[in-house]
């Protein structure tokens, strides 16, 4: 992962804290307990899913609000940026609840606006398209590039991506879809870290 030229960042649970109870979310919004929520808008005649999306960009602003750093996000960030690598989010929230996070996190500066690409940006992940595009935008081959994420969507876009995929969660719950497994940011930054000390 040292040499790798750009990471990308999903959001919630990855940089910050993970906050969304998509449980409750899903009850708020009365979608069946075992759909995915954008998967499931989809699907929706278009003026049930236009409210439905107007309850969820409302629920995620509320939880912006509120938003706290997971342990190591901005100096992992900072570190990134400060070697030469190229950064950038691809969330399934909104880009401006992604850049609202990023403010209070204090590292908005690290990122170029177009470099943060929400739903209405990209198709959702597990889609590749996100990653795709901000490759294009900086001249980077799939193989040079990590995708960064708590989720298996994150890694199954990564995957699809041609791209080297990285889970920070406490467990390894989708065994082999990713190619470096750790807990979180911090562990990161140690091992980058580690390896610049001894290389």
């Amino acid at each position: 992962m040292h040499d790798a030229k750009a990471w990308i960042f999903d959001l919630d649970g990855t940089l910050t804290l993970a906050q969304h109870d998509f449980v409750a979310i899903r009850e708020e919004l009365g979608i069946p307990a075992d759909e995915d929520i954008l998967g499931y808008l989809e699907k929706l005649p278009e003026d049930q899913a236009s409210e439905l999306s107007r309850q969820l960009d409302a629920i995620e602003l509320r939880l912006a609000r509120d938003v706290a750093a997971a342990p190591g996000a901005a100096r992992l960030i900072r570190h990134l940026r400060d070697t030469g690598k190229q950064v950038g989010i691809l969330t399934r929230n909104l880009h401006s609840v992604a850049l609202s996070s990023l403010e209070v996190l204090g590292i908005a500066d690290c990122f170029e606006p177009e470099h943060i690409l929400g739903r209405a940006e990209a198709l959702p992940k597990p889609d590749p398209a996100g990653i795709h595009h901000l490759l294009g935008l900086w001249s980077v081959e799939p193989k040079e590039a990590v995708m960064v994420g708590d989720f298996r969507f994150d890694l199954e876009a990564g995957r699809a991506a041609g791209c080297r995929t990285c889970l920070l969660h406490e467990h390894d719950s989708w065994p082999g879809l990713a190619d470096l497994h750790l807990p979180d940011c911090e562990r990161l930054l140690v091992y980058l870290q580690g390896f610049a000390d001894t290389h």
